[in-house]
């Protein structure tokens, strides 16, 4: 064998080894990148789980906040039929005054302008009481609906701490 032949062959031999190394290093490059591909897709899996879990929890508490305000109103709305029925028969009592006042003999003396006086003041207690009413009811509602926000945003708020 010639000297050329000789350099051709190791040559060749090296180069045959730095390819199978090449190969075998590929190999291990790509268990690892695999590996990895594998503890990523994991960890990925469980972050979207925690998130899933914490959403859940989150929106558990909001629905218990609005049940529990949905309650109040509910009971609120009760209360507020109560104490009209209540003014109600205040109305009839005061509009009941009113006639009396107005049928007394004493009254008669005072006229008609008296009389009417009484019904005015009659009819505008009755006015003012149904408007109260009507506030009352409306701030019982938005008490309500902005203590459940409160709790809802607290409950959520509590969670990032």
């Amino acid at each position: 064998m010639s000297p050329g032949q000789i350099l051709g062959a190791i040559l060749l031999a090296l180069a045959i080894g730095f390819g199978g190394a090449w190969q075998v290093q590929d190999w291990r490059f790509g268990k690892q990148l695999a590996e990895i591909g594998k503890a990523q897709a994991l960890a990925v899996t469980e972050a979207g789980n925690t998130a899933r879990q914490e959403e859940q929890r989150r929106q558990s508490a909001v629905n218990k906040e609005a049940r529990d305000a949905r309650e109040q109103i509910k009971a609120a709305t009760v209360d507020a039929g109560t104490a009209d029925a209540a003014g109600d028969r205040l109305h009839v009592e005061v509009g009941k005054f009113a006639a009396t006042a107005c049928g007394n003999p004493g009254a008669a003396e005072r006229g008609a302008s008296a009389t009417r006086a009484a019904m005015v003041l009659s009819e505008l207690f009755q006015r003012a009481d149904k408007r109260a009413g009507e506030l009352a009811a409306a701030y019982d509602r938005a008490r309500i609906a902005g203590l459940a926000c409160e709790g809802s945003y607290e409950g959520i708020r509590s969670a990032r701490e």
